[in-house]
């Protein structure tokens, strides 16, 4: 069957799925309503999948942020380099939460009156799904205030599973943090939350924490002292380490982060005057290729405060205090990309996160 067009001739059903496939969500689902045809074609599995298949290949970032002295929930800001900037909320969450982490197009949030509370939601489709409590008594509490050290998402937009992990040091009632280390892994398939233990030595600062990476079924993390990335493999519930390239150096001046590229890991280094950028090209042998290393001497004055957020092979996503930049690295530009108009309470890359927008149900 063919789709009619307004010029009284037909295209191929294949013509109009890759064009409505290329569309925003919020257009894409008022497509629905064009005709009986194209809302068959929208809501067939592979158009699912093929959505995805582009989706993830233009990542985004969205900044969650903060109006100073204001009780409001906070506002959320997606920038897009093929469609610009766009505002929206999560108030379809009848509760104030704030973004832990996210991964193809999911978020997990955590309620801020309640702690232990954590949400799964797509803020594209707007739907989210509350998890459940864990059955089994609180044995154990996690360092500080009861909260995960650690939270990761896992998303695979090709099965449509997901897993949520909480990780945190066992603390006895009025002891210090101890080694052991207990993970809760939640899984979509069964709903439910199951629990193992290990011993673990590695810190993490807000910010190691904020920045997660799920590649190969495993989820990582660059540990406080930027030795090594941390690996948690949600197939074996196992942990181990990879340990950076050579080359990577976190002595004074240097300052390390972690990120996806195009399905790889990928690490940058970023000094005060260049941005060296490394992919793990054989992730089972661990080996790592310098791609890029980038002048910062056009942006010296933001260089202190500049973190990378996303990134895919021709632009890297940074936020600064105040702006969120995009570094073109094919044509070598730099572009402001937004700037907040008013005083945050935080910088944006606090509160920045790596973001795609993908069909993807909680």
């Amino acid at each position: 069957m063919n789709s009619f067009n307004s010029k009284g001739g037909f295209f191929p059903d294949e013509v109009v799925v890759d064009i409505l496939s290329r569309l925003p969500i919020k257009s894409l689902f008022r497509t629905k309503c064009v005709c009986k045809l194209w809302y068959k074609l929208v809501s067939e599995k592979y158009f699912t999948k093929l959505y995805n298949e582009l989706s993830i290949k233009n990542p985004m970032v969205l900044v969650e942020i903060t109006e100073p002295s204001s009780d409001l929930r906070s506002r959320l800001v997606l920038v897009d380099n093929l469609r610009g900037v766009s505002e929206f909320s999560l108030d379809f969450i009848k509760d104030r939460v704030k973004i832990r982490a996210s991964c193809n197009g999911l978020l997990c949030c955590s309620s801020i009156p309640d702690k232990g509370v954590y949400y799964i939601c797509n803020p594209m489709t707007k739907e989210y799904k509350l998890l459940p409590k864990s059955r089994e008594r609180p044995v154990t509490r996690f360092y500080p205030d009861d909260e995960a050290t650690l939270v990761g998402l896992a998303c695979n937009v090709f099965t449509l599973k997901y897993s949520v992990v909480l990780a945190g040091y066992h603390r006895s009632f009025g002891h210090r943090p101890e080694r052991t280390f207990v993970c809760k892994v939640f899984d979509s398939d069964s709903n439910k939350w199951r629990k193992f233990v290990t011993l673990q030595d590695d810190r993490f600062t807000h910010m190691n924490r904020n920045q997660v990476v799920f590649i190969n079924s495993a989820l990582h993390w660059l540990t406080a002292s930027c030795s090594c990335v941390l690996v948690l493999d949600l197939n074996f519930e196992t942990w181990r380490k990879i340990l950076l390239p050579n080359e990577v150096g976190s002595g004074s001046g240097n300052r390390i982060y972690l990120l996806e590229s195009e399905g790889r890991l990928s690490v940058i280094q970023i000094s005060d005057v260049w941005m060296s950028i490394w992919v793990m090209e054989d992730y089972e042998n661990e080996v790592w290729n310098m791609v890029d290393r980038v002048s910062l001497r056009c942006i010296r004055g933001m260089v202190p405060g500049i973190f990378p957020i996303s990134q895919r092979g021709e632009f890297v996503f940074l936020a600064t205090h105040k702006q969120v930049l995009v570094y073109q690295l094919k044509n070598r530009i730099w572009m402001e990309m937004y700037s907040v108009s008013n005083g945050a309470s935080l910088p944006l890359w606090f509160s920045a996160h790596a973001f795609r927008s993908t069909i993807f149900s909680c």
